[in-house]
């Protein structure tokens, strides 16, 4: 359940056009990136060197973009091997979209 702080802390998340971007990416990543090589799949999510790639900013800005919203409870890492994969966290978008509705 989120209280008003958190809400807070996933609009400061939220407020970066390249942050949304990614969340957008995430949510249809069929649409938006080729499966990964190795897997074949989104089972995982989409691997961060294909976010970084769509973005067309450097790594470091999207590993830490990636940080924030991993800390704001809005994507799931998960690693196989030395790739890590970013799925959107659909519980928790879904409790934000509501606690948003009632303010």
């Amino acid at each position: 359940m989120f209280v008003f702080m958190e809400i807070i802390e996933v609009n400061k998340v939220l407020a970066n056009q390249t942050r949304l971007n990614i969340l957008h990416w995430l949510k249809d990543p069929e649409r938006h990136f080729p499966p990964h090589k190795e897997l074949g799949h989104f089972d995982f999510g989409v691997c961060a060197q294909y976010i970084q790639e769509k973005s067309g900013m450097s790594q470091s800005t999207i590993s830490h973009f990636l940080l924030l919203l991993q800390q704001a409870d809005l994507v799931i890492p998960t690693r196989l091997g030395k790739w890590t994969y970013y799925q959107r966290n659909e519980e928790t978008i879904s409790n934000y979209k509501q606690h948003l509705a009632r303010l």
